[in-house]
């Protein structure tokens, strides 16, 4: 090599050097400094830029756009006003927009790529709703390592996910895409899906950064209403809303979303209180906030803000960091911040934040370390995923009824009919936002029953649930009307020994936007269940659905009930192995079931009224219906299993005083004829308070397998934790007074005994 090419390739190296890094930020120091550093280069317009966030807009390997909203927010890109993409997946999408953001814009910051891996990729899992019914945490971390080991081969590195709403109305569809009505629960739950998506090194290759979302109270939207008002009191929201958000921070969660809903008067995404007080300043959360879509612009509909200006300038001062996809803080924070209405301090703390999660990724020290073609081959749909996503199935499905043994099913000699549209389905099962995966991945329940035994199915559809194209941003078409092939189906019920109906909701029947003021089977399908019953009682009901349904008539006259929910790609034969036996079900629910819509909200945790019981029969004046029962159809923590288990010998050992710990032991032996795994849950009862209490809480639970006759010995720790509460001002308090302890299978545990703190 002469020394003119030496002359030019190293002038070449320089340049590419600098393309890759030309901000020329120092590694060895730490990331705080790092941070630091770059921000002292960044003017006022770059650091405003690392908070907006567009949406994909354009096929990235294609043209460029010449005009138009495209062609903006590519020229953003380049001057660098954009520090978050959603929307935009797959390795040559992602490498191409990374490309202009780093080699094209004058500091060369990379963009971080979100998008809403919520219970799986392109191999999907059950809907969140239906892992929390595993109350499995070890299985639900590994779902969400599945997630986003796939995620992050497509070039994804932050995740909208989990949603840790409690919500205690299934009216509310998007009650599918959390962990059910119990803070406890919940909040173990959101651990265990941050862990799996983060791991433990967020610079990790197969790993993305969480989101804890909404913050806050969104699962409160009055009559379940999407994005509607939410009107509750402190005590709720500090002891049901927000201990899963502090769960979160608690698992290292690196960024938290708004609330698209108001609370006390304001709009969640301009609360000072919740943004600043609580979550920066009182829990000192040291990630950003991403708004929810354009719901900084929705601040004007709310009417807090006349216009986008009042908007941004409302969001910025409450905290919320970023903007998804509302364009008014890339629009309207310079004039703000040079207005003096807005101080370039907060504009500098939050692209600070969003800037040390970056550093955090990776993605700095290599800006295409998501982008590898190979990877992304070898993992998408990889078959070593089936595993992970069928034992997830297995665990979440739920045996509500199982009148003189159904179930199991025997493997060989039974002629088996099959009816329900659902039963055929390899789209509906995938469930809501599962917005990557491919339609008509999913195994039905016909496929699976069909490969797993030998014995003679005979298919009938009955009726369509929906009818008509159904796709994730439109309505559906609920089939109310035709029933034309009602008659196929009960000649075939008819001359079957045994019927599995497989009746629910289609999977976009739940999430965003499907609340529902009915919680029957939707549509035509009562009406077929009662037809085919007429012909042959002996039923087994599988129920695929995203939300609790209100399903007397069935537990009333079907011998075998089994909630299957929407299980994802393994979803028939996770269904097959539960109704043959080779798993045996040991879901427990993460809601309640009510008898009838009329009854929600329902929840098992509320508070006693002052008149909770029957003063002597006949009487009119105590908390109840006089039309229905006021009982839950199916309580919070249910779940029937193939064996029965026995639970005694209920021990406590007070030793606050000396400790700060109250022991509670029980004995639990499995008293039927085939092993099982058991979830021994834990409730306390505060009998009295400063700030009146539930008439139970879940404080604890533990899962054991057992074999038939084995008997094991579970022991739990009450320390501050579970035995305080948080008073209306947001203290944290430990009262004297009488407890009570219940434990067993369920929320109506019965078994229990008392200790004085």
């Amino acid at each position: 090599m002469n020394f003119k090419h030496f002359i030019y390739m190293s002038i070449a190296i320089l340049i590419l050097s600098c393309q890759q890094n030309p901000a020329n930020i120092n590694s060895s120091k730490t990331i705080d400094a790092q941070v630091q550093e770059l921000l002292a280069k960044m003017t006022l317009e770059e650091k405003i830029g690392q908070m907006n966030q567009y949406s994909g807009f354009m096929d990235f390997t294609g043209p460029e756009p010449d005009k138009g909203q495209a062609a903006t927010k590519l020229d953003h890109i380049k001057k660098g006003l954009v520090g978050s993409m959603l929307n935009v997946h797959g390795v040559e999408n992602v490498k191409a927009v990374q490309k202009i953001a780093v080699e094209e814009s004058r500091l060369g910051i990379p963009l971080i790529f979100g998008f809403d891996v919520i219970h799986g990729y392109k191999t999907v899992s059950p809907i969140p709703l239906a892992e929390a019914a595993s109350w499995d945490l070890k299985a639900i971390q590994r779902s969400a390592e599945v997630a986003a080991e796939e995620a992050s081969a497509a070039g994804i590195n932050w995740t909208f996910a989990p949603m840790v709403d409690i919500c205690r109305d299934a009216r509310w569809g998007r009650v599918m895409e959390g962990a059910g009505e119990d803070p406890f629960l919940g909040s173990e739950i959101a651990k265990a899906r941050i862990q799996g998506f983060q791991g433990d090194d967020l610079s990790a290759v197969n790993t993305v950064a969480a989101t804890a979302k909404h913050f806050a109270a969104y699962g409160f939207a009055e009559a379940g209403r999407e994005y509607n008002t939410v009107d509750i009191g402190t005590s709720t929201l500090y002891n049901v809303v927000f201990p899963p958000f502090r769960a979160s921070l608690d698992a290292e969660v690196k960024t938290v979303m708004n609330a698209f809903n108001v609370v006390n008067g304001i709009p969640s995404t301009g609360d000072k209180f919740l943004l600043r007080d609580i979550l920066k300043e009182k829990w000192d959360f040291q990630g950003f906030v991403v708004s929810d879509w354009d719901s900084v612009g929705e601040m004007v509909a709310h009417g807090l803000a006349k216009n986008g200006r009042e908007a941004a300038k409302s969001g910025v001062i409450a905290g919320s960091d970023m903007d998804m996809e509302s364009y008014h803080y890339v629009e309207q924070l310079v004039s703000l911040v040079k207005d003096g209405e807005v101080d370039e301090a907060l504009i500098t703390d939050a692209a600070r934040r969003i800037l040390k999660v970056k550093f955090e990724l990776g993605l700095f020290e290599d800006p295409y370390k998501y982008c590898s073609i190979e990877r992304e081959k070898e993992t998408i749909y990889n078959p070593k995923f089936k595993k992970d996503v069928l034992d997830m199935a297995k665990k979440s499905i739920v045996l509500l009824k199982n009148e003189n043994n159904t179930l199991p099913l025997k493997s060989s000699g039974q002629n088996i009919a099959v009816i329900g549209a659902l039963a055929d389905d390899k789209t509906s099962p995938l469930g809501s936002w599962r917005i990557a995966a491919d339609d008509g991945t999913a195994v039905s329940v016909l496929e699976g029953l069909n490969a797993y035994t030998k014995n003679n199915y005979s298919y009938s559809k009955g009726a369509d649930v929906v009818t008509g194209k159904k796709q994730f941003t439109q309505e559906l078409t609920i089939n109310n009307t035709d029933k034309s092939g009602f008659p196929e189906a009960i000649a075939t019920a008819k001359s079957a020994g045994v019927v599995i109906m497989v009746l629910g909701e289609h999977g976009l029947q739940s999430g965003e936007g499907r609340s529902r003021t009915r919680l029957d089977l939707p549509g035509v399908q009562q009406d077929l269940l009662e037809q085919v019953y007429k012909v042959n009682p002996n039923i087994v009901l599988v129920l695929q659905n995203g939300r609790p349904l209100a399903i007397p008539w069935a537990d009333e006259h079907i011998p075998a009930i089994v909630e299957a929910w929407h299980l994802g790609s393994e979803s028939g034969n996770a269904i097959a192995e539960i109704l043959y036996g080779d798993y045996n079900p040991s879901g427990k629910l993460p809601m309640t079931f009510p008898r009838h819509v009329g009854q929600v909200p329902i929840y098992y945790n509320h508070k006693s009224t002052g008149r909770p019981k029957l003063p002597s029969p006949g009487e009119v004046f105590w908390s109840h219906y006089t039309d229905e029962k006021h009982t839950p159809l199916y309580p919070f923590g249910f779940g029937l299993s193939y064996t029965t288990f026995d639970f005694e010998e209920l021990t406590i050992d007070n030793s606050y005083t000396e400790n700060k710990t109250v022991s509670v032991s029980v004995r639990v032996t499995n008293t039927g004829q085939k092993s099982g795994k058991v979830t021994t849950q834990l409730y306390l009862q505060d009998e009295f308070a400063s700030v009146t209490r539930p008439v139970r809480e879940l404080k604890a639970f533990e899962q054991v397998e057992l074999n038939t006759g084995e008997s094991r010995v579970l022991s739990f720790q009450l320390q501050d934790k579970q035995l305080g509460f948080y008073n209306n001002d947001g203290e944290f308090l430990i009262e004297e007074g009488s407890f009570q302890v219940y434990v067993g299978e369920d929320s109506q545990a019965q078994l229990s005994s008392s200790f004085e703190l």
